[in-house]
């Protein structure tokens, strides 16, 4: 019978599974290995954040993984415990529903990934982007890795989709005691049957896509 795995020993493995990209890129010679992620794509309301994440050599973050995966408590933890530590790398981009309106959901989830990218404090030369092809204006230098399902299989992007969530729920928190009617705290956006509800009872705020069908259809007086 073989022996069985502690919970810090399946942590450990996992955690080291998830740094074989960067350890891949690494050993290829690049230097400064960066994952980004996003979230509030699909919300009806509220921005679009995205953040970047360069972890350090030989310190090891356990438990990390994809931020939807993980309870809320977890993903606060680790939020703190990612933040906090000076070797940790991180910074994020927020495009607000103006823009959105403006350029279009992806168009505005890029500008969100340049703006974390930017506004790093180190310069990468390798990307890893969960499952969005994205080019750096004036970076032919740096190589950027579209890794489908990356905040599963890649520690930086997992620790940058758990900084960018918890960042946009804090704000999505703010903007509900703006609003209240409209619940944001709860759903932070998402078309939920209570937001719906809000949304045809009240029509739209000020922090509502206009170009989201739901929100388009409440401001024209129509079925939500």
């Amino acid at each position: 019978m073989g022996l069985q795995r502690t919970s810090l020993e399946v942590l450990r493995e996992k955690f080291f599974a998830m740094t074989s990209l960067e350890r891949e890129a690494l050993l290829s010679g690049f230097s400064v290995v960066m994952g980004v992620d996003e979230v509030g794509r699909g919300p009806l309301a509220g921005p679009v954040v995205a953040a970047s994440c360069v972890l350090p050599l030989g310190k090891e973050f356990l438990g990390l993984d994809d931020s939807k995966k993980l309870t809320r408590d977890k993903r606060r933890r680790l939020r703190d415990l990612l933040q906090s530590d000076p070797d940790v790398c991180f910074s994020l981009g927020v495009v607000d529903v103006r823009v959105i309106d403006e350029v279009n959901i992806l168009e505005a989830t890029k500008l969100a990934m340049l703006q974390a990218i930017r506004s790093s404090r180190v310069v990468p030369d390798c990307i890893l982007i969960d499952g969005l092809a994205l080019s750096i204006p004036g970076r032919s230098d740096v190589l950027v890795r579209k890794i489908v399902k990356g905040d599963s299989l890649s520690a930086s992007i997992a620790a940058a989709s758990i900084i960018a969530k918890e960042y946009r729920d804090d704000l999505m928190t703010e903007l509900h005691g703006k609003c209240p009617e409209y619940g944001f705290k709860d759903h932070k956006g998402y078309g939920t049957a209570k937001h719906l509800e809000a949304l045809k009872k009240y029509g739209p705020s000020p922090f509502h896509r206009r170009s989201f069908s739901p929100v388009r259809k409440a401001l024209e007086g129509g079925v939500v």
